[in-house]
């Protein structure tokens, strides 16, 4: 199969968030190559809010891996990360969103890429602009920038950057 380009969306507020989304990012290297990596970001949780703040950020990560067979790689990564499932929106050890898999739409009850709710929240968009501001999303027309722009950046602040 030939190299897919995609982008991930990682984040966590439980533990050690810093040391959470390092073997998170480690683990995909057994997957595929990490491209670019934006910066870390601090957000307050979004839907559930009584729960401790996240870090997130975005990878452009190419795999030769079909998006579904992404999708079941993630969650085993999730799993050997330390998630355990509590509910939709809960806190969370580690979390891995695909966010885009080529300019593909892909539309199962498994997996929905572009990621439907990518355009409302600026914790991916935030950290997604940083590393493909141009990104066109196939679902609105709309550049990351553009979608960030519309959005804002309220609630979010720049963290850092992982070693």
């Amino acid at each position: 199969m030939p190299v897919a380009q995609t982008f991930l969306g990682l984040g966590t507020n439980l533990g050690d968030r810093t040391a959470q989304l390092a073997s998170a990012l480690s683990a995909l290297t057994d997957y595929g190559v990490v491209v670019a990596r934006s910066h870390v970001y601090e957000s307050a949780p979004m839907y559930v809010t009584d729960q401790p703040a996240f870090l997130n950020m975005c990878v452009q990560f190419d795999t030769d891996l079909a998006a579904l067979a992404l999708l079941a790689t993630l969650k085993q990564i999730e799993q050997d990360c330390g998630r355990v499932q509590t509910f939709r929106n809960g806190p969370r050890a580690i979390d891995i969103d695909i966010l885009a898999y080529d300019a593909l739409i892909i539309d199962t009850p498994d997996l929905l890429v572009p990621h439907i709710g990518m355009a409302e929240r600026a914790f991916v968009l935030a950290p997604l602009a940083d590393i493909a501001p141009d990104w066109r999303n196939p679902r609105n027309g709309l550049r990351v920038i553009e979608m960030l722009d519309q959005l804002g950046s309220d609630g979010i602040s720049l963290f850092g950057s992982l070693p």
